[in-house]
């Protein structure tokens, strides 16, 4: 059972250098516990110790608040990919290390992998139109280093098939699932978790590489 999210006090007028960050730590808190849509700008002001239209200074909407948490989770992720690719030549071992970073990123950060990767932005369907198109735009370039990454097998002849993208797509939806059944089922009597990641990464390997 989550702990209940605690009332900050209301910060005096005048202590907002840091006001910007503290309303997405507190939205990101309340979104990955009751999803985006069930969570109100009063209440997301509240847990930051700020008055709704405190916020507004900051934020227009929540979607504008769920975008960037999005954004930042991509960067994060993309930081770390472009990282892991430093030197980087198409190898099994590679291979790995890069899944690893991937399922890394998830579990070390479970708030922003379950707003980036796990809830619904809005009943209709419409947080892309409404932000602009930014977290599509941002997730994707991180998608994109995958495709080099798979692109890099399929050229040097590791790639077990011919089509790039339905293999990158593939290994994404098969780690998506290990983190977030990871982050959602703690419950679930798992094996050891570094055995489980393991198993589970030698099987996207065998799966996708001669």
């Amino acid at each position: 059972m989550k702990s209940p999210q605690i009332r900050s006090p209301r910060k005096p007028k005048g202590q907002g250098a840091e006001r910007r960050e503290e309303i997405l730590d507190a939205a990101q808190g309340l979104f990955a516990q009751k999803g985006v849509h069930a969570v109100s700008t009063r209440q997301i002001a509240e847990i930051a110790g700020i008055s709704q239209p405190a916020l507004y200074a900051y934020f227009t909407t929540k979607d504008d608040i769920a975008a960037e948490l999005c954004v930042r989770a991509f960067a994060i992720l993309g930081q770390r990919m472009a990282d892991a690719r430093v030197g980087y030549t198409p190898t099994t071992e590679n291979f790995d290390r890069c899944l690893r970073v991937y399922i890394d990123f998830g579990l070390d950060h479970p708030d922003a992998y379950r707003v980036a990767f796990m809830l619904e932005k809005s009943v209709d369907g419409s947080f892309l139109e409404k932000t602009g198109g930014k977290p599509m735009a941002a997730g994707y370039q991180v998608f994109q280093v995958f495709v080099e990454m798979v692109g890099e097998l399929h050229a040097g002849g590791l790639m077990a098939g011919d089509d790039v993208m339905a293999a990158t797509q593939s290994l994404w939806a098969g780690l998506h699932g290990l983190v977030s059944l990871l982050i959602a089922r703690p419950e679930f009597p798992w094996i050891d978790r570094e055995t489980l990641i393991a198993t589970h990464v030698a099987m996207l390997r065998r799966g996708a590489l001669k």
